[in-house]
């Protein structure tokens, strides 16, 4: 798929990717050989009939192949633009046993996009009302699912969010120039037409109690994400202008009225930025930081890129728009200058031992190794945990050492009467397409337990 030119890129914020012509994407679509065991539809965590999109696909019929996507997926012109394909669905590409795989995604991309272009994204009809009431907690992906399908089977769903626009990290987390933020909103706008409610602000466990949640609703669903970044733990962290990834990001792509109030500060990131980590949001990262006018970049990793748990597209990406990687170099401490501000981040080189329980080589220090980056900007990039507001006892939730829900994997029941869970609260820092799936799975279980009680 083209892109527009690295040069040009970085002075805007619009998608990296431009879309295929139609001829191209009909040729691509003929690249699959409709193999009967379909691995790409199992690798799928919302198992999407692959195939049979793209034979319609290359027959020229490029909105049956989009509704075909929208059978099993509630986002699929999101998914086709942020999954990474290459270990989901075209990892298991059987073209891609002797070839190049079929590009999956970005064909997923295409088709939706084209609909949502010429026709608009499709309305769903909802059942009638069963005057049954449901609290989404989380605007993001696993709770826009489920009040997307508990709203189709007539259930009334309200969702509550603590950002000022509903979207969670699709809209405060993915970067414009991967994903437009006008999609999102439509999808939104999409939901309210099927009568789902949003209501922004609302921090539930600070602005309203959840037990009053809970005794208000026939049923609730947990959607609140993994959204604490890590920490480095180490001198200097608290220096202003050492930043974690949500700050970053939010700060740099997210429009002043959208933000909290306490991020609304403009935010001057200075021609030298560094940032610790390597996984998806670290890409973000850094191509949000060449946008906001870094003209020395740099990514600092402790192993090397075979241990990257992130994709390799975006790797790419960022190494065409000038972003310099520092492979097997572990952050010690952030100095600070005269005047208190960040000047340096204090390093030492590394070598790989042997396998740790990740499987990957362990990192191990080199003695004598330390050295510093010049830095006007640093940003913790290391990985997500559980948000603390689901610790409280009283909630009486049960909940893992991780502080993550503890579900049915099967029903996304917890252990308290009709509150359900999903996606990164329950699984840990994931994927938007497995809270999709989660989201998917819990409306299916809920819907099923409020139709019970409404028999009884």
């Amino acid at each position: 798929m083209p892109k527009q030119d690295p040069t040009v890129r970085v002075t805007n914020w619009d998608e990296t990717y431009l879309g295929f012509e139609l001829e191209f994407a009909k040729l691509e679509a003929h690249r699959c050989i409709q193999c009967p065991a379909a691995p790409c539809v199992k690798a799928c965590p919302v198992q999407n009939d692959i195939p049979g999109a793209f034979l319609k696909l290359e027959n020229g019929d490029v909105v049956g192949a989009a509704n075909d996507f929208r059978q099993t997926s509630n986002m699929p012109e999101i998914c086709g633009r942020i999954c990474p394909q290459e270990v989901l669905c075209e990892g298991h590409c059987v073209v891609g046993k002797n070839n190049i795989p079929v590009q999956i995604g970005k064909l997923e991309f295409f088709a939706t996009d084209y609909q949502r272009r010429t026709e608009g994204l499709p309305r769903r009809a909802a059942s009638p009302p069963t005057g049954k009431r449901v609290a989404v907690i989380g605007a993001g992906p696993a709770g826009l699912a489920v009040a997307e399908e508990l709203a189709v089977r007539g259930h009334s769903c309200t969702v509550y969010d603590a950002w000022a626009e509903p979207g969670g990290i699709l809209l405060y987390g993915v970067p414009s120039f991967k994903l437009s933020k006008e999609i999102v909103r439509e999808k939104i706008e999409f939901l309210r037409c099927l009568g789902v409610k949003f209501v922004q602000n609302t921090l539930i466990g600070r602005d309203r109690p959840f037990s009053e949640l809970v005794h208000d609703n026939d049923a609730v669903f947990i959607g609140i994400g993994a959204g604490i970044g890590g920490r480095l733990k180490v001198e200097g962290e608290d220096l202003p202008q050492v930043y974690t990834a949500t700050d970053f990001l939010v700060r740099g792509n997210v429009p002043p009225e959208y933000r909290p109030i306490e991020m609304r500060s403009p935010l001057e990131a200075g021609e030298r930025v560094v940032i610790i980590g390597a996984g998806d949001t670290a890409m973000d990262c850094v191509r949000t930081a060449r946008r906001m006018g870094g003209t020395e970049v740099t990514c600092v990793y402790r192993r090397t890129e075979a241990e990257i748990r992130g994709r390799e597209e975006e790797r790419c990406n960022a190494r065409e728009e000038g972003v310099e990687f520092l492979y097997l170099t572990n952050p010690l401490r952030f100095l600070a200058g005269a005047e208190g501000q960040l000047r340096a981040l204090e390093c030492e080189r590394m070598e790989l031992g042997e396998p740790d329980e990740s499987g990957r080589r362990r990192p191990i220090p080199v003695p004598g190794s330390e050295f510093e980056i010049a830095c006007d900007t640093a940003v913790i990039a290391i990985g997500y945990a559980a948000d603390p507001v689901l610790k409280e006892p009283d909630l009486g939730l049960e909940l893992d050492r991780a502080g993550l829900v503890l579900i049915d994997r099967v029903t996304g029941r917890t252990n308290l009467p009709g509150v359900f869970a999903g996606g990164d609260d329950v699984n840990g820092a994931d994927l938007v397409v497995t809270a999709l799936a989660d989201g998917r799975r819990a409306a299916a279980a809920m819907d099923r337990y409020l139709c019970t009680s409404v028999a009884g």
